[in-house]
Order: C-alpha cells, then structure tokens, then sequence
C-alpha cells in the first residue's frame, strides 16, 4: 500500500470533471471528492460525493453497477460509517472510480445521479458513538492559560502529553443547524453564589474535526507509524463554549455543561486521500521543548503529519444580515499551529487500549495563530471581554450574541495543486428558551 502522503492521478492538477462547477469550485474541485450524507427533495438520507455545486448519490452508483461489490454494499448504508471503516486501499480504490466516473465523458450518463446541492438537506454524516475534543492548539492554550495563570500558562503535562477529554456525540449538529443560547450555572464575580440562567459569554472555537477509519481492538493500542491508516477524513468543528459556565464548573472533573450543549461540523468528510498533497512536515518544536516520547514519535509522522489549511472565523450579525450586508472576517491563520499532529492524538488516545471505532470523531482543540488576526476564538480576541472588538458598522463584540451566525471556512493549498476546501461550519445563535 502506498504510503499516505504519497499523491497519484486522482490529485493531478490537470485533471478535470465533465461536471462544469467542479472547474474552479473553491472547495469541490474534482481533486477533493469528499463524502457526506445528503437528502435530495423527498427522499431518505443517503451516501454522497460532492463535485462542484453538485452532489452524485452513491446507492444509486451502486445500484446502477458502477461500483465493485464490497464498496457498493458499504455506499448502500444510510450512514458512512461502513465506508469509514474499509481499509484505506478500499477507500482509495472508490476514490479512483468516482474520480474515474466524474473526469471520463463516457460516464455523462452519470449525470442522472447527480442532484444540486442548493436543493438537497445535508446531514452529521456518521452515527457518532464518541467525541474527544483535544488542547493541540499551544497559541490558544497560552492566551487563555495566560488569562488565569499570567506567570504560568501551560501546565507542566502539556508538551508531554496531547491533552483531551471526552466530550458529548448526541449534541453535535451539520452546518447551518441553529444554536440555542445555553441555560447553565454562572457565578458572577461580585455575588456570593451561583446564579442559573443564560450563558453571558457564549464563545465559538475554530477546530479541525477528524474522522476516525477502521479504528483498533479493546486492549490493542495503535501504534504512532499506523495512525494515519485509521485517520478517515477531516471536517471544521465548531464546539462553542460558554465561558461563564466553564469557569465556574471545570475544577476538578473539567468542561461539563459549557461544552456539551452542541457542537456544529462542516458536513463533508474531505478524507485522508483527498489530503495527500497538502502533507507537510510538522513545525520543529521551540529549542528547550521535550522531545514526544518514544511511542508518540515517528520520522514518517514527523516529516508528513502537518496539514497545509488556512483556517478561517467570520461573523454576520444580525444588523449585517438586515442591511444586506455580508459576514466580516474575525480570523485568519495556519493549521500549523497544532503542537501535536493529528496522528500523534489517535495514537495517543489508543496507547492504553482505549478502542476507536469507525465514525467517531475528534476534535483539535481551538486552532490560534500566533498573533491576534489569527486567534480562534472571542475569548482571546477580546482578552477575556476586556476588550471587546470593533466590526467594520461600529458594533462591538466580547462574546458572540443572539442573532449572530459564526462561519467557519478552510482551504488546503500547496505549489503546484489545485487548493480544496473543507466546506463552510455555520450555525446561528437563537435566544435562551
């Protein structure tokens, strides 16, 4: 099997799809293909590959013979946790043939299966049996750590050990699903007890989701070199938090109610294939850092485990959408600023047996750049409320507010590819019920 860096004629630049949008789509140039689960107008939720500002609905490739056997069963599935779990030749193997069905004119008679995305409902495209969000992002982990610990922001496991805890599957949501303003327990700084009511500092956190393939035994670790074999595919994760809550509750078990109340994902899985040229080598630790130890370090890992992804935040209030106006950029900064790569988590989370299954997800942990036009989150931006930030029509902002809609966007880019796109993460605050 090919190494998962290694690029072949699925990635050619050259290449392009008899579907005319794919041609210079920002996101879904038939170079990405990713997977997703999409309901076309009255019809049940199925298996989908986007192209452009289209969608080609795999149970029917499936059922019209286009598939070999074992990828059609797994494409027939009402959710993508089958096909997560093929291993990663099988997954290459239907990346070939619906790049094959998308480039080749002969297969135009395709297009029957293709459906407009602007007409169709887009799904969590797995039935997710975990969520583990984890702390790679060191820049976010300083700004934050260094608003209750000035003199000390990282604690001294952080650059031993790829910090995360277990979060909550039920609540995560597709883009564009609504957020409720969560009720909660707060304790406000000048009261003697606690208060119950709507959270005062809602947040949103610019993440990297991953998707995890066919995953390991119970008691069997995966070791760091065969991470990437059970890394399926990648997505923004938005895992809003309510600051207030989170403060008052997170010592001694850590995040409860300010985290679990939801999370929204871009709905499409750009999988591990499809982000084969947009390998780089992971950023050389700061001089005096501890090495990773032995089980979290691999020279393959170390020279290809980095994402070439420019991430971006963006806001559009409500006085924006009703002067007809357009979302304003709040952020802007690299994937590189992940202390661990994303092997190195999967290897980690597995190292004392721990079981992940096809379709579970993990999140980085909020993603900042060093300076502030790229910090992933308002907390940081303004300071901890402290220092709200201004919006081009004179509002202000410390925390996000009803009406506001967050949109996340992120492109993967190098030299001589053609750049995809993860697809937008949005969702829109609604009041407190």
């Amino acid at each position: 099997m090919a190494d998962w860096w290694t690029t072949d004629a699925t990635h050619d630049p050259a290449l392009t799809s008899w579907v005319e949008s794919a041609q210079g789509h920002a996101d879904f140039p038939i170079q990405n293909l990713p997977i997703g689960l999409f309901s076309p107008s009255g019809l049940a939720p199925r298996i989908g590959v986007a192209i452009g500002d289209r969608i080609l609905d795999l149970r029917a490739c499936a059922d019209a013979g286009l598939l070999p056997d074992d990828l059609a069963a797994a494409c027939r599935g009402s959710v993508v946790n089958d096909l997560l779990g093929l291993p990663a030749d099988r997954r290459r193997a239907l990346r070939h043939g619906v790049s094959g069905l998308l480039s080749d004119p002969a297969h135009r008679s395709a297009a029957a299966f293709l459906h407009a995305a602007a007409d169709c409902t887009l799904h969590v495209p797995a039935r997710i049996g975990d969520y583990t969000d984890f702390y790679v992002g060191i820049h976010h982990a300083n700004n934050v750590g260094r608003q209750f610990r000035p003199d000390n922001p990282l604690l001294p496991n952080y650059k031993y050990v790829p910090i995360g805890y277990h979060g909550r599957a039920s609540s995560i949501r597709a883009s564009g699903v609504p957020l409720r303003r969560p009720l909660g327990q707060r304790k406000p700084p000048e009261a003697d007890a606690p208060v119950v009511g709507p959270t005062t500092r809602l947040d949103y956190e610019l993440e990297l989701g991953v998707w995890i393939g066919p995953g390991n035994a119970l008691g069997t670790p995966i070791p760091i070199a065969q991470a990437a074999d059970h890394v399926a595919g990648f997505c923004l994760l938005n895992d809003w938090s309510a600051r207030d809550f989170q403060a008052w509750e997170y010592q001694p078990l850590g995040p409860f109610l300010a985290k679990n109340f939801q999370s929204t994902i871009s709905p499409w899985i750009v999988t591990a294939e499809a982000m084969a040229p947009f390998r780089m080598a992971q950023p050389a630790r700061p001089q005096g850092d501890p090495q990773p130890l032995p089980y979290l370090l691999d020279p393959g890992d170390q020279a290809h485990g980095a994402l070439a992804l420019t991430l971006e935040a963006w806001l559009l209030t409500a006085r924006m959408r009703e002067a007809g106006g357009t979302p304003v950029r709040l952020s802007r900064g690299p994937a590189t600023s992940m202390y661990w790569t994303v092997q190195q988590i999967v290897a980690h989370h597995a190292s004392n047996g721990c079981n992940l299954n096809p379709g579970d997800l993990l999140g980085t942990g909020t993603i900042s750049a060093p300076t502030s036009d790229g910090f992933g989150s308002l907390m940081e931006l303004s300071i901890g409320g402290k220092e709200p930030i201004t919006l081009p029509n004179g509002e202000t902002r410390a925390f996000v507010e009803d009406g506001d809609e967050i949109i996340l966007r992120a492109h993967a880019s190098a030299p001589g590819r053609v750049s995809i796109g993860l697809g937008e993460c949005r969702a829109m605050v609604m009041p407190a019920p």
